[in-house]
């Protein structure tokens, strides 16, 4: 049964259709449907591994040309490489009224969908997930960014898509690392802002990955996702709420050269946000741990020195948090917590402090 949710931006709102199954119950959803031709960017792994899924999707909709690959990886989201890509798009002669079908992972959502609103100053762009984070998280609410030397997704603007197909039939082939780290997205949700849904993960122990749960689960996370969106969809507020765990886990992703998933970084930031919260005396300790524990228990490891990519420096990573592209006023912003669904926005972190805490966590 392939699930909708609804995220409410006006003129601007769009579909997310969540399940097994959900590409069929694309097919003749308003957003392809119609005479206009869509381009498709896909990334190429996929192509190899889901060729005949991939055909359902673009069986119907008018096709502008064959897929456009996007190479595997981080280094894809480069200046590079979006210029490759809107030259192939201008030789298709696409119109402003056609649409990009975005096939990946978060890396080509991310690139598909700035191309999409730089081309012609922007087209619509129609996201397919094909990885667990992806569906979690970056496929939803419009942030589009390539990577620069200094950071991750310092360059990009918000350009929301007009559908989002997450079928599960594409995590048929997902490696259960890339599950694990896809995990990572949904556990953020509930650590947020909702400690039931927490509960309910704990209690689902390791089978919250398995087919059974993982819908509602993924369900759950994206319907809390969609609200933030809908009330702040320029990430002038709360929106900033969604990083949590993500200064820190940009910093160790971004050191640890290409070893590191982005899952796996946002989990062992979830833990440092908890940590650092306990030591400033703005959460419990037992919380921190908890939420430590059942990280653990998803195999997710939350110990720097245990990380793919390590060791890390605490000089360093404190210099990347300091190019993070949510600080203000040359302070360093980092989203905290008091409790396990309790999460706040904390706009001048001491650097001093922060260097001292990240040189315990990595000995």
């Amino acid at each position: 049964m392939t699930d909708r949710i609804r995220i409410d931006l006006g003129e601007r709102g769009y579909d997310v259709l969540l399940g097994p199954g959900a590409l069929r119950a694309a097919r003749h959803h308003p957003a392809l449907s119609g005479a206009r031709r869509h381009a498709v960017l896909a990334d190429a792994n996929v192509l190899r591994l889901h060729r005949s899924r991939v055909a359902d999707v673009l069986d119907g909709p008018g096709l502008a040309g064959p897929p456009i690959e996007i190479p595997e990886g981080e280094r894809a989201k480069s200046f590079a490489t979006l210029e490759q890509v809107l030259g192939q798009m201008l030789d298709l002669e696409l119109e402003r009224g056609d649409a990009v079908l975005a096939i990946g992972g978060g890396v080509t959502g991310d690139l598909a969908g700035l191309a999409a609103a730089l081309y012609k100053r922007g087209m619509d762009v129609i996201q397919v997930p094909t990885t667990l984070l992806a569906m979690a998280d970056s496929s939803v609410g419009g942030k589009t960014a390539i990577n620069m030397p200094q950071g991750k997704n310092l360059i990009g603007t918000f350009h929301q898509p007009s559908l989002v197909i997450a079928d599960f039939g594409f995590l048929d082939t997902l490696p259960e690392r890339e599950r694990q780290a896809g995990f990572a997205e949904i556990v953020k949700a509930a650590l947020i802002g909702d400690r039931d849904f927490f509960e309910r993960l704990e209690k689902s122990g390791r089978d919250g990955l398995t087919a059974a749960q993982l819908q509602a689960h993924l369900k759950t996370a994206i319907t809390f996702k969609a609200g933030i969106v809908a009330a702040d969809e320029r990430e002038a507020g709360q929106r900033a709420l969604l990083n949590l765990g993500h200064t820190f886990g940009h910093a160790l992703e971004s050191e640890a050269g290409g070893a590191l998933l982005h899952g796996e970084a946002v989990a062992a930031g979830l833990a440092l946000a908890f940590d650092y919260s306990a030591r400033l005396g703005l959460c419990p300790e037992k919380d921190a741990a908890r939420v430590r524990a059942y990280l653990e228990l998803a195999g997710l490891r939350t110990r720097l020195p245990d990380l793919p990519g390590a060791p890390f420096s605490a000089t360093a990573m404190l210099d990347r948090m300091r190019h993070d592209k949510k600080n203000s006023g040359g302070h360093i912003r980092l989203v905290l917590a008091h409790g396990i669904g309790n999460a706040f926005i904390h706009d001048q972190a001491d650097a001093a402090d922060l260097l001292n805490f990240l040189k315990d966590q990595i000995q």
